[in-house]
């Protein structure tokens, strides 16, 4: 998983990610390709 400081580029590098909110972090998760994933902060 990465941690970077934004995760706007990072939502558009494949189509099935998607931005969440869990415990006051912003996550970016992908079901189908898990390599995506990345939190902010």
């Amino acid at each position: 998983m990465k941690v970077r400081s934004s995760l706007k580029s990072l939502k558009n590098r494949h189509r099935d990610c998607q931005i969440v909110r869990r415990k006051g972090r912003l996550y970016v998760i992908n079901k189908t390709d898990p390599r995506f994933k990345a939190r902010q902060g």
